[in-house]
């Protein structure tokens, strides 16, 4: 969850040192992990603020990464660069208990706040992260929930100027 963002109209993300990744070593995804029957939990502040401050958790991550990550009100959405010897599976298996054990429990159905499974997108090596990352990072705004991204807050990217706090242009998104 970002701290403060502004909505200038004229940021852009920021490439300090644009992260890739080589097919031999890591491979990136673009994941969905659904709330249980789709529910829109994550329109209550609480649930939200609850998985969003689990991003930071080094537990879920491992030697993989997340880019970029957005929580929609009936979903959490990542573009994940596993790390060699690491598996999505195994990943998203703890981040679903790590989340969940850091919502409430009303909240949650039996225990449950995440539908079994997940969407992947494997990603090949000539894909452009950043443009990835502008896509998801712009899906609450194509959802009508927000008008700009600055407006947002569960969402996050590795693509930020930290100095700025810059969002990328509202022309950019469309074309992502």
């Amino acid at each position: 969850m970002h701290a403060q963002l502004q909505s200038e109209p004229e940021a852009s993300l920021a490439i300090d040192a644009a992260p890739s990744f080589t097919a031999a070593s890591e491979q990136a995804y673009f994941v969905t992990i659904s709330s249980l029957f789709r529910r829109p939990l994550f329109l209550d502040p609480d649930a939200a603020r609850a998985v969003a401050r689990t991003q930071a958790d080094p537990g879920i991550w491992g030697r993989s990464r997340c880019l970029a990550w957005v929580l929609m009100p009936d979903r959490w959405q990542g573009l994940v660069v596993m790390d060699e010897g690491d598996s999505l599976d195994p990943l998203v298996r703890r981040f679903k208990a790590i989340s969940a054990r850091g919502v409430e429990s009303r909240f949650r159905i039996n225990g449950w706040l995440w539908a079994k499974g997940y969407n992947e997108r494997k990603l090949d090596s000539q894909q452009g992260l950043l443009a990835v990352a502008r896509h998801l990072i712009a899906n609450p705004v194509r959802a009508g929930l927000v008008k700009s991204v600055g407006a947002y807050p569960y969402w996050d990217s590795v693509w930020l100027d930290s100095q700025r706090d810059a969002l990328p242009h509202q022309s950019q998104l469309a074309d992502a």
